[in-house]
This record gives C-alpha cells, sequence and structure tokens, in this order.
C-alpha cells in the first residue's frame, strides 16, 4: 500500500513537472514582447530581452585615437594586445581581461578598452505605445546624441474598427445559436434529427471554400467591404460550433426543472430567458471565449471581406503593414503586438472560470 502511495506520488510530480515545463515554454514568448516592448530602440537592436537582469557585460571605460606609426596592413601592438586590422575590429582580449577593439576603418577610426561589468539594461520607456498608438512623429535619440527622427503608426483606429468587428460578430452567433440549441434539446419537429446533423457537418467544411462564393455574393448586393460583411461572414463560420457545443450543455440541463415550468404554462420563449440563458452561462462563456479570440486575431477573412480600405482596417491588417514597413523597428512591434493582446488576455482571465466547465459541456450524465 506505501509503495502504491509512493509511485502515485511520484507520478504526480512527473505530470506536474511536465505541465510546469510546457507552461514555462508558453510563457517566457510573451514575456519577452512584453519586455520588450517597453526597451528602447538602441537596446533591442544591441542586446536580448534577457538583458534586463543581472549579467557580465562588456562596458567601454576609455575611448583612444588611433596611434601613430601603426602598421595597419600589419601584425599591430595595441594596449598589450597584438593583432591584424581584422582581429582588431572583432576585438582582442588581452591577459589582464580587458578587450581591445578598433572602431570604424583604417583612415578614420578610434580605439576602446572595454572591460566585462555586472550590469543591468534597465532603460524603459513608454515612448513605444506612444509611437504605435498615437502616430504622431517621433524622435529617437541615438547614443552618439544624434536625434532621429521617424513616423509612428497610429494603431489606435485600428484597435476601434477590431472592437467594432469582434463584438458584435460573437454576439451575435451566440444568440441565434443558443436559440438553435434550445430547438434542437427541447422541441420535437420533423427533420429535426436531420438538420442537427447537417449542423454537426459543417463543423469539417474548411472556411477557405466558401470565401469566394461569399466575397461573389457580396459583390453583387454592395456589402464587401463593410463591416456589416464581416460579421455575416463569422456568424456563419462560427455558427456549427455554437450549436454543437450548446446543444450538449442545454441538453443535459435537470428536466424537471423544465417540466415544472411547461406545467406552470410557461412558453418556449419565457422558458428559454428565464430559465436556459441563465443556466447556459457557463458554455456561453466558454464559446465567447473561443469565438472572441478567433475573430480578434482573424487576417484572412478580414483581408478577403474588408480589402486594405485604411478607414475600416482591423488589428491584425495594420500590425501586418507594419511587420512588412518597419520589420527591423522591433521597438514598435513588439509594442504593437502586445496591444493587440491586451484585450484577448483581459476577455480570457474574466472568462477562465467558466472555460473548463464550458467544455465539458454535456460530456458527464446522471
Amino acid at each position: 500500500m506505501a509503495k502504491h502511495k509512493v509511485q502515485k506520488k511520484q507520478t504526480s510530480w512527473l505530470v506536474d513537472g511536465i505541465l510546469f515545463l510546457l507552461i514555462l515554454l508558453w510563457t517566457i514568448p510573451t514575456i519577452g514582447i512584453f519586455i520588450s516592448s517597453f526597451r528602447t530602440a538602441y537596446d533591442i537592436q544591441t542586446s536580448g530581452w534577457w538583458a534586463i537582469f543581472p549579467h557580465r557585460e562588456w562596458t567601454v571605460v576609455t575611448e583612444m585615437p588611433i596611434p601613430e606609426g601603426l602598421d595597419k596592413n600589419g601584425v599591430m601592438e595595441i594596449e598589450g594586445a597584438k593583432g591584424t586590422f581584422k582581429e582588431f575590429r572583432e576585438g582582442i582580449t588581452t591577459p589582464d581581461g580587458r578587450r581591445v577593439i578598433w572602431i570604424g576603418n583604417k583612415r578614420l577610426g578610434k580605439i576602446q578598452i572595454q572591460e566585462q561589468r555586472w550590469t543591468m539594461r534597465t532603460d524603459f520607456t513608454l515612448q513605444n505605445y506612444q509611437e504605435v498608438l498615437v502616430g504622431k512623429e517621433y524622435e529617437i535619440r541615438q547614443p552618439d546624441g544624434s536625434v532621429k527622427i521617424e513616423q509612428g503608426e497610429d494603431l489606435s483606429n485600428a484597435f476601434i474598427n477590431s472592437l467594432a468587428v469582434a463584438i458584435p460578430a460573437t454576439v451575435i452567433p451566440i444568440l441565434i445559436a443558443a436559440f438553435a440549441a434550445y430547438g434542437f434539446a427541447w422541441m420535437r419537429f420533423p427533420g429535426r434529427k436531420l438538420f442537427f446533423i447537417m449542423v454537426v457537418a459543417m463543423l469539417v467544411v474548411p472556411l477557405q471554400i466558401a470565401l469566394v462564393p461569399i466575397l461573389r455574393d457580396y459583390t453583387k448586393l454592395d456589402l464587401n467591404g463593410t463591416f456589416l460583411a464581416v460579421w455575416l461572414a463569422h456568424t456563419g463560420f462560427g455558427l456549427p460550433l455554437a450549436t454543437y457545443l450548446l446543444f450538449n450543455y442545454i441538453n443535459g440541463l435537470p428536466r424537471d426543472i423544465l417540466e415544472s415550468a411547461f406545467i406552470d404554462g410557461a412558453s418556449h420563449f419565457t422558458i428559454f430567458i428565464r430559465l436556459i440563458l441563465p443556466l447556459s452561462v457557463p458554455a456561453l462563456a466558454s464559446f465567447a471565449i473561443f469565438q472572441f479570440l478567433w475573430v480578434w486575431n482573424d487576417y484572412l477573412v478580414a483581408l478577403i471581406f474588408i480589402g486594405a480600405k485604411p478607414d475600416v482596417q482591423v488589428l491584425t491588417m495594420r500590425i501586418a503593414e507594419m511587420v512588412g514597413s518597419r520589420g527591423n523597428d522591433w521597438h514598435l512591434l513588439t509594442a504593437g503586438a502586445f496591444v493587440s493582446m491586451i484585450l484577448p488576455l483581459i476577455v480570457f482571465f474574466s472568462l477562465q472560470r467558466y472555460f473548463v466547465r464550458g467544455l465539458l459541456a454535456g460530456s458527464v450524465k446522471g
């Protein structure tokens, strides 16, 4: 018996350790993006985000002009270090632990003497978020004292557009699917099983197949390039999963409560509003998380049905443009990425207590 308990505890530790490792591997990139979004452009270009923690780094202690009389095409000796010009450009370590490095070219340059010292790169700034959200011209001060002026990225309008797309595209399919799930679970009508099989079959249809026909219909109806087009598209693509998920949950609700309501003369609509919706909050919240995250992070559907109109572009489209035009400006890309992550994180953590209950909807009977 004791041996069995020891084996069970060891298995539990192993499972917990693997889960902790997986969580850590998933969390580290997010932490890196978050930290990088507050770092300066120079720090991001010259060091990794982990440089904010204490570490040993080569630090300049002395700068001096190029000594005269050196054979720049041969072996040179500078401050106790010997080597060629190419070796000095890469840096030569002296016996006392210092590094001598040649900055510049053979004609115009300087010598830096560096030592390894404990340091932390903690020069944080909120300017990255100001540049991303406001979009005005901003100044980047270089280490040599020069100032570089660049144009920021205005993501505020795209953020509002994403909200305008994601909220209706989440609420509409939930309402329709809840009515449909209640009908399949508690109402008897001809063709009920056939219709439900068709709904389940829609789960395996790739949305890419439907994009071209829907776009053709939208063009005829003059809906292309509007928010309504994206709302209808996401509603159609999300309804099969929502109906199936909510059906499993609603079908598992206690029948005694609903039968009592029927005996008291309540109509289907009253039962749905007064009983089904309050009791189905876990399933509704679970699907709301799925749908909201999918719509918020969607790029393909928005690109096809909204297009490249700047006034209606969503956040994913603007960030994709930033990657193309500012691929080296990691201080802006990381800030923009975290701006796009803030709201989904808030939604998930606000509804996560219902998440597991919603996923297990209808899986356990009795």
